[in-house]
């Protein structure tokens, strides 16, 4: 470690933050960048250290982002996206919400993948109200009634750096966008999104 450059204080600083929130991503922040760029100088320790409690690093240096797994998860990608998530701990539980819009969420990076519209950082842009249409083809179900239901699921997302977007009160909004991230590919494994029934086929025109 000492010829990272990086201090017992500052690795012990990088892990704690792995620890609690159980990501990074590069340019989410300058205090997310510092720690991405020191994770880098120290990811071999940091992987020794942590594996030693089961724990699984996964580093996207394409699209810069580390992403702690618990033990008994494979990565990328989860056998179970509904049992393994990270909040404010290591491990906590996703809501069905939640999950029903993780899995819309990567059918649509995909889509948008197919069609060509990521942009050079990986990131696919959509509106809102794709989002919930989406969902309604997908899934047959519908986003949260309650506004404040809705905000707390797409909050619960943004936390764990899934997507981005403005404000909240974008959520009301169905003209506002929001990004997906393409750690999002990672989250959620192929065999989750070959398991759903594609959506209807448009009907041609007569």
């Amino acid at each position: 470690m000492e010829r990272s450059g990086i201090s017992p204080e500052q690795f012990r600083e990088l892990l704690i933050r792995l620890l609690n929130y159980g990501v990074l991503v590069r340019d989410e922040s300058q205090t997310e960048r510092e720690l991405y760029d020191r994770f880098v100088r120290v990811e071999e320790l940091a992987a020794e250290l942590l594996g030693a409690f089961g724990l699984v690093i996964h580093h996207d240096r394409r699209f810069e982002y580390v992403r702690v797994y618990p033990p008994g998860s494979r990565t990328p990608g989860m056998d179970r996206a509904d049992d393994q998530a990270f909040g404010g701990s290591l491990r906590a539980r996703l809501g069905q919400h939640e999950v029903a819009l993780i899995l819309v969420l990567r059918a649509q990076y995909d889509k948008a993948l197919r069609e060509g519209k990521v942009d050079e950082r990986g990131y696919a842009t959509e509106p809102f109200e794709a989002i919930a249409l989406a969902m309604k083809n997908w899934l047959n179900r519908s986003l949260p009634e309650k506004a404040t239901e809705r905000r707390r699921v797409f909050q619960r997302l943004k936390r764990l750096r899934l997507i981005e977007y403005r404000e909240d009160e974008d959520l009301e909004r169905s003209e506002a966008w929001l990004r997906i991230h393409p750690m999002i590919v990672d989250f959620v494994g192929d065999e989750a999104i070959e398991a759903l029934s594609p959506p209807p086929a448009e009907s041609e025109a007569p």
